[in-house]
């Protein structure tokens, strides 16, 4: 197109068509494949009427995209997948914004900071997690949680931090012995809360809030209600401040772990705070016209499948029933007195077994709870992680009558390479319709971005 040609439609549209998205929110529900956005729909669909109800991911579902890794496996991880959503450069599983020689690839924030705008990220995995982290930082591997963390404050742009706003867990990795990031944040300016009691004072940018030491407890046993919608609304807010417009990234962090542990009433859980932080961000961009939302996954976490074992049903009821995850509900049941149970099991889970599947499980609880109750957890340097391994075989046996009696399939406990959902709404949303790859996505975001 020439430079009279373009005059020419510049003249004929409304400067409104012709401007970017003043204000862009991405949101990345990690490990969501789009057998999470159907079950979620059976999940939360009303028994008293016969049509499917369609939620909010269904209203604002506009294509899919392929999320292969630069490299021969196809299967990609949330680093090289995040790097994919961040830079517009796909690089190898493991990558925070590298490339194969460790180069660093220059990443949305960045961009964005670069040009005057305000900045954040949002998740409830800790904040140096691999998707966070290809936002911020550089590293040749998404583990080295120490030195991303540090680079979120030595790594500037024109001699500013890289995001304005930063909220999720992760306090461990930033409260260190060695070096006390969130103190250099507090002397460098910025709000700063570590318990949900002072994150309600955070009134203005910069904000630094870690949540919790590591991520966040799995929104099913938190006792924080939505954390995602809190910590959504909030940030909205404050980026909202800019003249010159905001991006920031928000993720549903741990759909991916419910995935892994194949636990689909985590899942579920998970993916209802991220549904309605998703609500949270629509109502944002109905309000502010001139703000774009994307929405979309960095892959798919662990083959789920509504219907398995030849039967052709699903029923989410026995689902909607479960209260607890599995670590959690093994928990509970290692810690009841023997004569109750069973009582714990069918108040926390709804279901009734048969005679031979509870003395099965209940031989197990009963292998377990000695050990558990006389265990020394002073010793254990990280208790949550060391009570998991030991209850592991209990939840992960939890979890199958869950799924047998709601007909739930898994094929794996890692990611898959199938295309995940792709959705949008506000302005140019419709750019991001049909058949993309993730790095599609990235750079539709950044031509937006860098457009003057």
């Amino acid at each position: 197109m020439t430079k009279t040609s373009l005059a020419v439609l510049a003249a004929l549209l409304p400067a409104s068509a012709m401007a970017a998205p003043k204000n862009i929110i991405y949101m990345i529900g990690d490990g969501m494949g789009p057998a999470y956005l159907s079950a979620y729909r059976y999940y939360m669909d009303d028994p008293a009427t016969k049509a499917v109800e369609a939620t909010i991911f269904d209203e604002l579902w506009v294509g899919v995209a392929t999320t292969y890794p630069d490299d021969d496996t196809i299967v990609t991880d949330s680093a090289a997948g995040a790097t994919a959503l961040s830079t517009r450069h796909k690089s190898y599983n493991g990558a925070i914004s590298v490339d194969h020689d460790h180069n660093k690839l220059t990443t949305m924030l960045e961009i964005a900071k670069h040009q005057g705008k305000l900045t954040g990220v949002v998740a409830t995995a800790q904040i140096n997690h691999a998707t966070p982290a290809a936002f911020i930082a550089h590293n040749k591997t998404r583990k080295a949680y120490d030195e991303i963390a540090n680079d979120y404050f030595d790594n500037k742009v024109d001699g500013k931090f890289v995001a304005d706003l930063m909220f999720g867990g992760g306090a461990s990795y930033f409260e260190r012995k060695d070096r006390n990031l969130a103190k250099q944040f507090k002397q460098a300016g910025y709000q700063y809360a570590n318990s949900w009691q002072d994150f309600n004072n955070i009134k203005a940018l910069p904000a630094l809030a870690l949540l919790a030491p590591v991520g966040f407890p799995s929104t099913l046993d938190n006792p924080v209600q939505q954390p995602l919608v809190q910590m959504t609304e909030k940030a909205l807010k404050l980026l909202s401040s800019s003249e010159k417009g905001f991006v920031v990234m928000i993720e549903g962090s741990q759909i991916d772990w419910c995935g892994h542990a194949n636990d689909v009433a985590c899942a579920m859980a998970e993916m209802h705070d991220f549904g309605n932080a998703i609500k949270a961000a629509k109502a944002f961009v109905d309000a502010n016209p001139d703000t774009l939302l994307v929405i979309t996954a960095d892959h798919e976490t662990g083959g789920l499948s509504l219907g398995a074992n030849g039967i052709y049903a699903w029923n989410r009821d026995v689902i909607k029933a479960v209260k607890q995850t599995g670590p959690v509900l093994a928990k509970s049941l290692v810690k009841a007195k023997t004569a109750e149970q069973q009582q714990v099991w069918l108040a926390q889970t709804g279901l009734k077994l048969t005679d031979i599947e509870w003395q099965a499980l209940s031989q197990q609880i009963n292998q377990l709870a000695p050990v558990y109750a006389n265990k020394d957890w002073s010793k254990e340097v990280d208790v949550l992680e060391a009570e998991a391994d030991l209850l592991e075989p209990l939840a992960k046996q939890a979890k199958k009558l869950i799924d047998k009696y709601s007909n739930t399939g898994w094929t794996s406990g890692a990611h898959t390479a199938i295309d995940v959902p792709v959705l949008a709404y506000g302005k140019d949303a419709q750019q991001f319709a049909g058949f993309q790859d993730n790095t599609a996505i990235a750079s539709k975001l950044l031509n937006f971005i860098e457009k003057k």
